[in-house]
């Protein structure tokens, strides 16, 4: 009986023994572990959505995808059918992610970097030229203690949004930059007269400072709070406290609408190929005192394309609403103004007394808007504020949807893109595909 106790004892000490090897051998903490580039929150994404939002009738949440954990921003490109993400990686470095907007498969992944600034999540935005897209991620940061504009730049990383080809380009830069991409290059600006434009394809860098900008002949006001817009196929785009131009090109006042004040335009708004600006009405015209005129304009060629009217506001807005483009680029909604570019036809959603209420945020190439009334801006309609609606451009219509629903972000691939946080402050991703 001894024997059989003590032969059971040496087996179990041999069990034990075997037990702590195999975790010091396969257990974390090793030096190995600090070179992981696995984001420290996993990625999560499924066959098929775990969440399930009450979204409008024209999508189905029984098929689709969804991330979880993503950045704050995300790009698409409608040529490759691809969206880019950020996620978090070890040692505050970050990594770019792909996911196909249609079956939700994985695409390419970039791999991982550290920006100038790792303590936030890095800026993400898509630029085309050349029938060629990609996706950008920049940062604004310092090397050594910073004291000289040489020791701050922009750095930008710039992915083929086909095959994920990564190129890296540091732009030295002083103050706090804007970084847009309405193409054809991304451009880096101050806020005021000073730019600098990086080729996607090659990463040349062309600087054009304050005192090398050219103004349009006979043009005072532009040479008042002269400030970079944003860009066009035909070069920079430039306004003054009235008037713009583009440098090189068209001049505001040669392609004003029919019954502006031709001496009146202000570009509110950029997106690629479109400029949307407000003009004053003609003077001596019957509602000039009430009234302006809203018009999206050809970038390249700065011709007026379609104008509606709009009461003047009780007070002015610090902040335009942003212009949001089908794929397709035939619809366009901007706050309360909807536009078909193809039928040339704007509508400006107002009431009688010319309060603004309803807010558009997004629209498809199906001909639907959504958005909200009583909603502060796009941004707090797609997260919920305000009393959700849809607008069809086929009726010129709006219906109320459900208080509960969620609206779409953009559509792409026949897939609608929505946005959701957590009680763990988790932000999901979620692509839930068009009906029929």
């Amino acid at each position: 009986m001894r024997q059989k106790i003590v032969r059971l004892a040496l087996v179990g000490g041999v069990l034990f023994l075997a037990l702590l090897l195999l975790l010091a051998t396969c257990g974390g903490g090793g030096a190995d572990d600090k070179k992981d580039d696995r984001p420290k929150k996993p990625v999560k994404k499924s066959a098929g959505p775990t969440t399930q939002l009450t979204v409008p009738s024209a999508y189905t949440t029984a098929r689709g995808w969804e991330i979880v954990g993503v950045g704050p921003d995300y790009a698409l490109s409608h040529t490759t059918g691809r969206l880019a993400y950020l996620v978090k990686a070890s040692d505050n470095r970050y990594r770019l992610r792909t996911v196909d907007t249609e079956t939700g498969r994985d695409g390419w992944s970039g791999e991982a970097w550290r920006p100038p600034d790792p303590l936030h999540f890095p800026k993400l935005l898509s630029v085309a030229k050349e029938d060629r897209q990609f996706f950008v991620t920049w940062s604004y940061g310092k090397v050594g203690d910073g004291l000289t504009p040489a020791d701050t730049f922009v750095s930008l990383d710039v992915y083929d949004a086909a095959d994920g080809e990564r190129r890296r380009v540091e732009v030295p830069w002083s103050g706090a930059p804007t970084v847009t991409a309405t193409g054809p290059d991304i451009l880096i600006s101050d806020g005021r007269a000073n730019s600098a434009a990086v080729d996607p394809l090659t990463g040349q860098v062309s600087e054009v400072g304050a005192a090398a900008v050219t103004y349009p002949k006979g043009c005072a006001a532009c040479k008042q709070l002269t400030e970079v817009r944003g860009q066009t196929a035909k070069g920079l785009l430039l306004s003054g406290v009235r008037e713009f131009w583009v440098r090189g090109g068209w001049f505001s006042r040669t392609v004003a609408p029919k019954g502006a004040n031709v001496l009146s335009g202000v570009p509110t708004s950029v997106a690629p190929d479109r400029i949307l600006a407000k003009w004053q009405l003609a003077k001596g015209s019957k509602r000039a005192a009430t009234h302006e005129l809203w018009t999206v304009h050809d970038a390249t060629s700065g011709k007026a394309m379609v104008s509606v009217e709009c009461h003047k506001p009780a007070i002015e807005p610090g902040r335009y609403p942003q212009a949001v483009v089908s794929p397709s680029d035939r619809y366009l909604v901007a706050g309360n103004l909807a536009f078909d570019l193809e039928a040339a036809k704007g509508v400006c959603f107002e009431e009688e007394d010319g309060s603004a209420q309803l807010t558009l945020a997004s629209v498809t190439d199906a001909g639907t808007a959504y958005g909200a009334t009583n909603a502060r801006d796009a941004s707090d309609a797609l997260e919920g504020g305000g009393a959700p609606v849809t607008m069809s451009f086929a009726t010129w219509g709006t219906e109320p949807l459900p208080l509960n629903v969620r609206l779409p972000e953009v559509e792409t691939s026949g897939t609608g893109l929505f946005r959701w946080t957590d009680r763990k402050d988790q932000l999901h991703l979620l692509g839930y595909p068009r009906v029929g």
